[in-house]
Formats: structure tokens, sequence, C-alpha cells
């Protein structure tokens, strides 16, 4: 049997991920997670077979959770199922030690298939991230620029195109106003843009707004 914790901050979404993966016969979830200080918590009770976890939670979330998870549990296959696309984060988690990344669209067979796959000691990409590895290996001359910025640097930039101010992503991250504002200093000078209206243009025009929901 395959023991799997699932980590979502929404309770309807964990209990249609229980039923779902009840009727498999071979996966049970057997811990849950609604926020990254629990995943840490219940990473470091157990073992478990894999960890299933969407990128943004409240805590500690995203990239940085996969990497500490990682750093604790090297052996621990880590699954994302995220609302984000695949052109948002799926390198990104990768490369963090994310075993696999499934949008929350895919179906339930993928998910499924997934999940055996990872246990299993495999890689899941879908197509689309299986392209974007791809250009990403090659360096591609004309990958995107926002490839070029740091995880940090990424989830303050995507902060700030969903609307928040300097102020409102030190909060959110824990991080002072100062460091914030440097992190957009660079961001912005990495992408070669000089003012907020053309960091969002930016961000539609390479589908980096996506759902703001987990």
């Amino acid at each position: 049997m395959i023991t799997i914790l699932v980590a979502d901050d929404h309770a309807i979404v964990r209990e249609g991920l229980k039923q779902l993966l009840t009727k498999t016969g071979d996966i049970t979830v057997g811990g849950e997670a609604g926020n990254g200080q629990d995943v840490l918590r219940l990473v470091r009770a157990r073992e478990w077979d894999a960890l299933l976890l969407d990128m943004s939670m409240p805590g500690r979330n995203g990239i940085e959770l996969i990497k500490q998870v990682r750093a604790e549990r090297p052996k621990l296959p880590i699954l994302v199922l995220s609302m984000h696309q695949e052109e948002q984060y799926a390198v990104r988690a990768l490369r963090a030690g994310a075993s696999g990344y499934l949008n929350k669209d895919s179906a339930s067979e993928q998910l499924v298939a997934a999940i055996r796959k990872v246990v299993g000691g495999g890689i899941f990409v879908s197509e689309a991230a299986g392209e974007l590895l791809a250009r990403n290996t090659m360096r591609d001359v004309d990958a995107p620029l926002h490839t070029l910025l740091s995880d940090r640097e990424f989830e303050v930039f995507r902060m700030i195109v969903q609307g928040k101010t300097v102020t409102e992503i030190a909060g959110d991250l824990s991080l002072s106003v100062k460091t914030v504002s440097t992190h957009k200093t660079h961001l912005m000078e990495k992408l070669k843009l000089s003012n907020q209206a053309d960091l969002i243009r930016y961000a539609f025009e390479q589908r980096l707004l996506g759902d703001q929901s987990s």
C-alpha cells in the first residue's frame, strides 16, 4: 500500500483527493497538512511514500518548502499539484527537488499515474513542463528573461503583479521592506523593464498571471 501525505490549505480539496485515491485500492492518504508548518511537522514525524504538495499555502510554502523537505527527507518523492500553470512554477519546482509537477486541471487518471511513478523512483512531468525543461536545459538565447530571476525574485515578481505593495510583500515573506525593494530593483533590471505597468504587461504576455489562488 502506498501511503502519502496530502498538503493543501483547502479542506474540500484534501477530502476530494482522499476519496479519489481511496478508490485506487493501492494508495491511501495517511496524513493531511493545511499549511507549511504542518507539512514539516508531519514529514519529520514518520516515513511517507510520497508528499502531494500544493504550491501556495499559509506559512512556509512553494519553492522554499520543497527545498527544506528535500534537505530533511532527501529520499521522499514530492509531487506538486497546483493551480499554477507550468509556465509559472514547474521548472523551478523540479529544480528545487520535486519529483513531478501537475496542474490541478489534470485528469484524475494522470494524478494516480504520477503518484505511482514518483513512488517508484521516477520523474513525472506533463508535456508542457517537459518542453519548458528542454528549453531551459538548452539555454536557448530566446529563453524568456524571467528564467534568469532567482526563486525569491520570482516570488516577489508574482506578488507585485498581483497588486501587492512592497510593504505587504515584506510582511507575507517575513522580510524587511528594504530587502524586498532590493529584490524588486534586481528583477526589474533583469527583465529590462522600467515601471510596474511594463511588469504587468510582461507577466500577461508570458502567461505568468494565471490563477492567483492555490
